[in-house]
């Protein structure tokens, strides 16, 4: 059972940028541990391809300077949308005005719609592109000058300042759930974030909680450095959040965040209103639960 609990909240889409304003307000004073949105080009789950989306990192900077005390972040900013050398370059910029509050959420990306429509490349080879985009990151954010020749990525001699004031740079969230991703997860992460089927339930995410033990030990990692992390959907029952909640976190899950649109889930009708609703009714009740250390 986890000692303690960071208790997270997102809006990522379907939403007017007044609603976003107020989640962030709310999550704010509210103290949330963490605020977040996503990084996707057209809108995801039932709601169909065509509803509203902002830029993820634009929101992430507007909700950096409309706020003083919550930690931000995108879960997951997509390996594929952007060369890693910009990506620490937006990542870098949004630490400074947030005064170092960013939580730096990445993953492999996987919609096939949105590089369709868009002509992105590189979906099949995002495990790569993760690997080594990682790798550039790293080195930028806390190397004087980048050489790196790889597969996908080459940078000579390459500079990156200013350094972000995080150091040695912000936390790094992985979204994954298969094998590939698992074991650079291992590698890379400080916080994993269940992703698709390993998020669902319960006994899904212990079993690719497992799997990352396991790939952790193969490197040589104590897995216990690496917070495990989930998403859950809001809904319209508080009763049944909580129990939701409680199950992730007495299987040892340290961080959770509920969310009001994205995924599988049906966009919430009215999300300033949920959000109040989990400041008031589910905040205190795991503060009390599981408080902070």
């Amino acid at each position: 059972m986890t000692e303690s609990l960071r208790v997270g909240i997102k809006l990522s889409q379907d939403a007017s940028i007044e609603s976003y304003r107020a989640v962030w307000r709310i999550a704010d004073e509210a103290r949330f541990d963490h605020c977040w949105a996503m990084d996707h080009l057209a809108s995801i789950g039932p709601i169909g391809e065509d509803r509203p989306i902002f830029d993820g990192w634009e929101l992430l900077a507007a909700m950096a300077v409309a706020t003083s005390h919550v930690r931000i972040g995108l879960l997951v900013t997509g390996i594929t949308y952007r060369n890693p050398a910009l990506l620490a370059k937006i990542a870098t910029t949004v630490d400074h005005l947030s005064g170092g509050r960013l939580e730096f959420g990445i993953g492999a990306a996987w919609a096939a719609n949105e590089h369709e429509m868009y002509g992105i490349t590189g979906l099949d080879h995002r495990v790569g592109l993760f690997s080594e985009g990682l790798q550039v990151m790293r080195s930028l954010w806390t190397q004087e000058r980048t050489d790196f020749a790889g597969r996908y990525y080459t940078m000579k001699n390459a500079v990156a300042n200013p350094k972000p004031v995080q150091q040695p740079y912000p936390p790094i969230w992985v979204g994954s759930g298969g094998p590939a991703m698992l074991r650079l997860t291992a590698r890379h992460a400080d916080v994993w974030n269940a992703s698709g089927a390993a998020g669902r339930d319960v006994a899904g995410a212990l079993a690719a909680s497992r799997q990352l033990d396991e790939a952790c030990a193969a490197i040589g990692r104590d897995p216990r450095e690496i917070r495990r992390s989930v998403q859950l959907a809001a809904g319209a029952d508080p009763a049944a959040l909580l129990e939701r909640v409680h199950g992730f976190a007495q299987a040892g899950f340290s961080d959770v965040i509920i969310m009001l649109s994205g995924g599988s889930m049906a966009t919430d009708s009215d999300p300033v209103s949920t959000t109040a609703t989990v400041a008031e009714q589910i905040l205190p009740e795991l503060r009390r639960a599981y408080p902070p250390a």
